[in-house]
């Protein structure tokens, strides 16, 4: 079964062809800057690897292309768009409606929109990437995987808010949490590589969303995100964590409305507030020169992290694996240690040279040192593969049944 993955955000289309049920990425790409004059796409195959400029109206222009790539006779992997059995989307947001990959009906795609204003910058985006790709797939099942989740099993002692209830059950306010597709798929690969031994597992997420994911028996049991994926740890430009008087002293004492100040919460903050910069390698460069804005937010990462991490132990009750994932997790060695430094009481010990020498390409690596009681894993993280597995896992659950009442 060929799979085309996509994640549509709201000007890009993220995508793969995977050949299920072995996993095999025949080829990958990227668009962005949908609806702008200098477009770009990326593309690669085992035959060919393409970056050039070119205008794309909208998401129907940029799946076109994608289509024409797919077809090439060049450097194709498909003879014809037909050939795609199903597409599976990445959707932000389910709600509580949905803890589980579902296949794509006009109800689903209704109830997808409904939820937009429970996540207005991915939603929509989402499901315009799922209108075209119904479009131009019509042969191919459509699948929606949702972020949410795998979320869905935190149990309502953690997930419910301490305000009233007549507000948490009308409108539906709880912990969803988020970047579920990608703890999942990191977590499983962690018990897979440590023979069912890690029950007790703590996930870390860091890319410019970041979040923390405790993990009992394969399932999520607490998590840093919430109601929207803007609270817990520091992120590229979002604040994490903050203490709800700060909103109603700006609002009340300097005038600044809800609408500003949640810009300012979401994309001036974090890291670009606190050093002028979102991107860590540059934090890190600048902190390495001795720029005290970066040291400081160096070490407010890594307390905000540690925070959590004692935090989820104590919950789990012990810890049989600490992973590090997504962009920062997998390539930053340096705020790896700072984490992982003064850890022992958790039985969390690193060596400073296998943490160095961490090679991403090499698949999952370890690098806590022998005294450790606590694998340290920087498993790279594969959403992609993770919503072909989710979508193939389930039409292949339904031509099972489908077979068997047949038969």
């Amino acid at each position: 079964m060929k799979i085309l993955v996509i994640n549509s955000g709201s000007s890009s289309i993220k995508f793969q062809v995977i050949q299920m049920p072995d996993g095999e990425t025949l080829c990958k790409g990227l668009i962005e800057r949908l609806g702008e004059e200098n477009g770009k796409i990326h593309y690669q195959s085992q035959k060919d690897d393409l970056h050039k400029t070119e205008h794309f109206k909208d998401h129907s222009a940029g799946l076109n292309a994608v289509i024409e790539m797919l077809t090439d006779k060049e450097i194709g992997v498909v003879a014809d768009h037909a050939e795609i059995d199903a597409v599976g989307h990445r959707v932000v947001h389910g709600g509580d409606a949905f803890d589980a990959p579902v296949r794509i009906s006009s109800n689903v795609l209704r109830t997808i929109k409904r939820l937009s204003s429970l996540a207005p910058l991915h939603n929509p985006a989402n499901a315009i990437g799922i209108e075209t790709a119904m479009e131009l797939f019509p042969k191919a099942v459509q699948v929606a995987v949702f972020d949410t989740a795998f979320h869905q099993t935190i149990p309502q002692k953690a997930y419910t808010y301490a305000i009233p209830k007549e507000l948490t059950e009308k409108h539906h306010i709880r912990v969803y949490g988020f970047h579920g597709t990608s703890h999942k798929y990191v977590s499983e690969r962690a018990m897979e590589y440590l023979n069912g031994k890690s029950t007790n597992i703590i996930s870390v997420h860091l890319g410019n969303g970041c979040s923390i994911t405790a993990i009992k028996d394969g399932k999520s049991i607490e998590h840093s995100l919430g109601f929207g994926p803007s609270n817990g740890l520091i992120m590229g430009t979002r604040s994490g964590d903050i203490d709800q008087s700060v909103i109603f002293f700006l609002m009340d004492t300097f005038g600044i409305n809800s609408k500003d100040i949640n810009e300012i919460l979401q994309k001036k903050s974090g890291l670009l507030g606190l050093t002028g910069y979102s991107d860590l390698r540059d934090i890190q460069r600048e902190a390495d020169s001795g720029n005290p804005d970066c040291i400081l937010a160096l070490e407010m990462t890594a307390h905000r992290i540690k925070k959590y991490i004692g935090a989820y132990a104590t919950l789990l009750n012990g810890l049989d694996a600490l992973i590090f994932t997504a962009g920062i997790g997998e390539n930053s060695a340096m705020l790896r240690e700072m984490v992982c430094s003064d850890l022992d009481f958790l039985g969390i010990n690193i060596d400073l040279e296998k943490n160095l020498a961490v090679d991403i390409k090499k698949g999952i690596n370890e690098f806590q040192n022998a005294e450790s009681k606590v694998p340290l894993l920087v498993i790279p993280t594969n959403e992609e593969l993770e919503i072909a597995k989710q979508s193939y896992s389930l039409l292949s659950a339904k031509q099972g049944r489908r077979s068997l009442k047949i038969g």
